[in-house]
């Protein structure tokens, strides 16, 4: 048994199967992938993979219950080059970020100016996307660090620790009618509204707002980043809804922003790593800079735990 033929079963669940694909991914030769699980098929004596022909068509009973050993396996080698990394460059190495939009423009910059100051010679790699596509980058291993609201609590396979609560604003030009009256959600659904789109930053709030009221608000335009949102509201194609920390008053100056937290309640910014993943000692210390209430002992804890204990913030 070696790693390359636990790596080309893996490989040919996450291809959906398509050999062609797996040998791209691990270059080498599609015949050499097929030995690969062949040879660990004929080692455990089980067949893995229900094939039609000579393509694999899906897991088999006893293959979908090896998998996840496999992943495990797979995932503690990795951790284990991570130990020994640790000692030997202690100061350098590769840190990958996955967030939505909200996070990586208007949270994240104070914790990544710090944390390239303490760790200069530390390849930060910032990827961006919906909170399921960064929940999907944590389980491939794409990334170390997944930040989003929606989404991350979700997966079992992750271990998802709360950072700090927020509310929503509703954002208006100068003058506008809004300005001079208590907000109400009557008030905001006589008006064409413009907000992120279902999934992130806090949506999924906002819509049961509206709805517990029975109220069906005309939301005109959709959109996934903040400034996108704000720069139709200054074109008076709409009020925005947005996340309080995207207003910015010396920079939005063609803006004015209200409080929103008493119409759609207080959203939690979660901070999420993969369960049994090796975090490096420069992984620790960008997640506490960016959240002072998850200090190193916090999240070993909770990676060790079979279910995080609830984290005050």
């Amino acid at each position: 048994m070696n790693f390359q033929q636990l790596r080309s079963v893996r490989e040919a669940v996450r291809c959906g199967f398509n050999l062609t694909e797996v040998a791209h991914t691990l270059h080498t030769s599609q015949p050499g992938v097929s030995r690969q699980i062949r040879e660990l098929e004929e080692e455990l004596g089980i067949e893995l993979f229900v094939r039609a022909g000579k393509r694999l068509t899906g897991l088999t009973e006893p293959g979908g219950h090896v998998l996840p050993i496999i992943e495990r396996m797979l995932m503690e080698s990795t951790n284990l080059k991570h130990a020994g990394q640790e000692f030997v460059a202690r100061q350098s190495g590769l840190l990958s970020v996955a967030a939505t939009h909200s996070q990586a423009r208007y949270a994240l910059p104070v914790a990544v100016q710090e944390f390239r100051s303490q760790f200069p010679n530390v390849k930060l790699h910032l990827h961006q996307g919906s909170p399921k596509q960064i929940a999907q980058m944590l389980l491939s291993g794409e990334v170390d660090v997944g930040i989003a609201t929606e989404a991350l609590g979700d997966y079992p396979q992750l271990v998802a620790l709360p950072c700090y609560r927020w509310t929503h604003s509703v954002v208006v030009p100068p003058g506008h009618p809004l300005l001079d009256a208590p907000l109400t959600l009557e008030a905001l659904a006589r008006y064409p509204l413009i907000t992120y789109d279902t999934g992130f930053t806090g949506r999924t709030r906002i819509d049961k707002a509206f709805e517990d009221q029975g109220l069906a608000p005309n939301i005109v335009l959709t959109a996934m980043d903040a400034d996108v949102i704000k720069t139709y509201v200054q074109l008076g194609m709409g009020v925005g809804i947005v996340a309080g920390i995207a207003y910015e008053a010396e920079r939005d100056t063609q803006l004015r922003a209200l409080d929103a937290g008493e119409l759609f309640g207080i959203n939690l910014t979660k901070l999420a790593v993969r369960r049994g993943n090796y975090l490096r000692g420069y992984v620790h210390a960008f997640i506490e800079s960016f959240a002072p209430t998850l200090p190193r002992g916090v999240v070993e804890q909770a990676l060790a735990a079979d279910a995080p204990a609830l984290i005050e913030i």
